[in-house]
């Protein structure tokens, strides 16, 4: 074979191939526009809604309206007890909520036996219950705790009707149930961020599981805990089938002294406005401004969580 030859075959190998044309992703771009639309969709539906409740009920918010009583069947008046009945509510809900839901998650995923039936039972009650109706709650909440407990309580210490009635504590304590399986979720979640050669070498310094839970899991994990709290705030402040029947009331001129009495609660004093006023027209301006005021508690309660929750990530990156 001619050197000419080899040439012309090493050229005809080395010649080089033909770009691909590269089709337009027009499926990827389809996608990218509706999921834009969606999301300006929400923000638009949000921005109307709150632009409305600001826009009708800022005028009403006034130093009178804040710190008043309601008077003239709630036609006039401010609504304080409300506001304090619904900060009552939420402190008390979070503190009987907290620790069960922790203690729950700890639990779970520290010391029970994940492959036992018992386990699997406890995790599949706590998913279920997640997507119980809040009526449902509430109706639990009269039943068990005011008709058995309550009743059964007055009974004992051989009081009348102290304990057997609609009262604080009852509220608290069903919304505190309501919300139960989503602080017991999201903790459970936040412990298993926590590297588990952690864990290991604590237990392995001797420690007992008990300060092991206690000095290492907990305060790693509490970003997420107080993530599930601040869920939890967000809607028991707004929740008002399951205090129908436990302990909100349609009208009180007065603060509730003690866990047994009854309590106004904005977001039932919003449904009451909106649905048994005797006169809608001079009821309106003060719905407006009552579901303004609840928007603003819920946003500064959870607020306060939210940097709570910061400032202890903070100071688990600064020991890091």
């Amino acid at each position: 074979m001619s050197d000419l030859t080899l040439e012309r075959q090493r050229g005809a190998v080395a010649a080089p191939l033909p770009a691909r044309v590269r089709r337009p992703d027009v499926s990827g771009a389809s996608f990218t526009v509706l999921a834009g639309f969606a999301a300006l969709l929400i923000v638009l539906m949000v921005a109307i809604i709150l632009g409305e409740v600001v826009w009708n009920g800022w005028s009403t918010v006034t130093w009178e309206f804040l710190a008043g009583v309601p008077r003239e069947g709630m036609t006039k008046g401010g609504i304080f007890p409300a506001i304090y009945g619904t900060l009552l509510l939420v402190v008390m809900m979070v503190a009987a909520l907290v620790p069960f839901g922790v203690g729950a998650a700890v639990w779970l995923h520290l010391y029970a036996a994940q492959n036992s039936w018992f386990t699997k039972a406890v995790r599949f009650a706590v998913h279920n219950l997640a997507g119980v109706p809040s009526i449902v709650y509430g109706l639990f909440g009269l039943g068990f705790f005011i008709q058995f407990l309550g009743h059964n309580v007055d009974r004992a210490l051989g009081l009348d009707v102290v304990w057997g009635q609609p009262a604080l504590i009852w509220a608290a304590l069903t919304l505190a149930l309501l919300n139960l399986p989503v602080v017991i979720v999201t903790t459970e979640e936040a412990l298993r961020t926590v590297p588990r050669d952690q864990r290991e070498a604590s237990l392995a310094l001797g420690a007992t599981r008990w300060q092991t839970v206690r000095h290492v899991l907990v305060p790693q994990a509490l970003p997420g805990i107080l993530t599930g709290a601040i869920l939890a705030v967000a809607r028991g402040a707004g929740e008002v089938a399951p205090i129908l029947f436990t302990g909100a009331a349609y009208f009180l001129p007065f603060l509730p002294h003690s866990p047994t009495d009854q309590f106004m609660e904005l977001g039932y004093h919003v449904f009451v406005l909106a649905t048994q006023s005797p006169d809608i027209d001079a009821t309106r301006p003060l719905l407006y401004g009552t579901v303004l005021v609840l928007l603003v508690l819920t946003f500064l309660l959870n607020l306060t969580a939210i940097l709570l929750r910061a400032r202890q990530r903070a100071r688990l990156l600064g020991r890091g």
